[in-house]
């Protein structure tokens, strides 16, 4: 197993949050934090591009198996860490670790190797940013997903608004606004997951793939069916309220949708309504504004023109320009810890379009610019884009 790039052979504690082992054309990318449930480091982050650059133009590379060690594939990027940096007066190198991330979504959303993700476990926020985009999403029993931005301040990035937006009817704006969890199964449905796989087979599956000599994503996707099984949603699943949640989240403002999931909860006893509501209510106001705007920009928008719109975004809620809720949530809710964040504006009534407009900006500094993503030969559609 090969943990470390350095030539002298030294292994040292960086780059052992990231594993690599190679099986003949296979490399098997393992994230090694499971303490922290492998959340993104600066330094993960770094590595993984700079493998994933290598992969791309190395002939001995045909395919990228990705999971995580422990219980978790990842449950997001580091946020506490990011914070305590900005805290510190350093907004930029804050914005540094998502320029990074946000690149590191690109170049797998463009890769020309099949990527194949293991989610066996929690995978949330940048660690759907680091398989999501990928060609093949492999769910288990245990995987667990969501992206619960809005209860910190924050909002769906990593080119969640890509990938949400693309979802079945407008199940995107309800799992990016509520932060909702699905299983493996609802990740199956709605299309963030290729394959559902059981826990206890994927050992096997690992072995098979890894066999494999060619870079063809129909023979890659053939294997995985041998070891992949149908599974039911549960009864109560979010995803067998299509039809509200198509009627509540397709309201052109976030006011108008929750006045139309109060008025659905009104007439019923369904506590998915009342759980959808409170959700929301406990969210960031104009993390919710924000999010519903960001989402339906993505509808129309290419991978890279979403990431390059996140970025801009998230330099904003660094900079603490406009609002300064991604630092109170992450106190409450990850410092601090008494779930209590007072968020400024208090409602949404409060916040103007003018207010939320000015997260779509360009940065008025003059050492900032846009996120530069480099130059692909091909494509730059999301390879994720024909499964969702």
């Amino acid at each position: 197993m090969a943990s470390s790039q350095h030539s002298n052979g030294a292994v040292d504690q960086i780059t052992c949050q990231v594993l690599v082992e190679e099986k003949s054309f296979a490399r098997i990318l393992t994230l090694n934090r499971p303490r922290q449930l492998n959340a993104l480091s600066f330094e993960m982050i770094s590595q993984l591009l700079d493998l994933f650059i290598a992969y791309e133009d190395d002939p001995s590379v045909k395919l990228v198996i990705l999971k995580g060690k422990g219980r978790a594939f990842c449950a997001g990027g580091d946020v506490a860490a990011v914070v305590r940096v900005s805290i510190e007066g350093h907004w930029n190198l804050a914005a540094d670790f998502f320029g990074k991330e946000f690149t590191l979504n690109y170049i797998l959303s463009t890769c020309k190797k099949p990527q194949v993700s293991f989610l066996n476990g929690i995978v949330m926020g940048g660690g759907a940013g680091v398989s999501i985009h990928g060609r093949f999403r492999v769910v288990t029993e245990n995987s667990v997903f969501s992206m619960p931005e809005t209860a910190l301040g924050l909002f769906p990035d990593i080119g969640a608004s890509y990938f949400l937006s693309r979802l079945p009817g407008f199940f995107g704006e309800y799992c990016g606004l509520t932060g909702a969890r699905l299983d493996g199964a609802e990740m199956l449905a709605c299309g963030l997951a290729t394959h559902f796989v059981s826990s206890e087979r994927l050992p096997l599956l690992e072995k098979a793939l890894t066999k494999v000599d060619v870079m063809d994503p129909a023979v890659i996707s053939a294997i995985i069916d041998q070891f992949s099984e149908q599974v039911p949603l549960k009864e109560k699943s979010a995803y067998h309220r299509m039809e509200i949640i198509d009627k509540c989240f397709s309201k052109r403002t976030v006011e108008e949708i929750l006045s139309a999931l109060e008025q659905e909860a009104a007439k019923s006893t369904d506590v998915w309504l009342a759980a959808t509501i409170e959700s929301m209510r406990k969210a960031s106001p104009t993390s919710l504004k924000i999010s519903l705007r960001s989402i339906r920009e993505g509808r129309l928008q290419s991978i890279d023109q979403c990431l390059i719109r996140e970025y801009r975004m998230v330099c904003h809620i660094l900079r603490r320009d406009v609002n300064k809720d991604f630092f109170e949530g992450c106190r409450a809710i990850l410092l601090d810890k008494d779930k209590n964040p007072k968020w400024e504006p208090a409602n949404l009534e409060m916040i103007s379009e003018e207010m939320v407009d000015k997260f779509f900006l360009k940065v008025d500094d003059e050492d900032w610019t846009d996120l530069k993503l480099p130059l692909k030969p091909y494509s730059v559609t999301s390879t994720a884009a024909s499964k969702l």
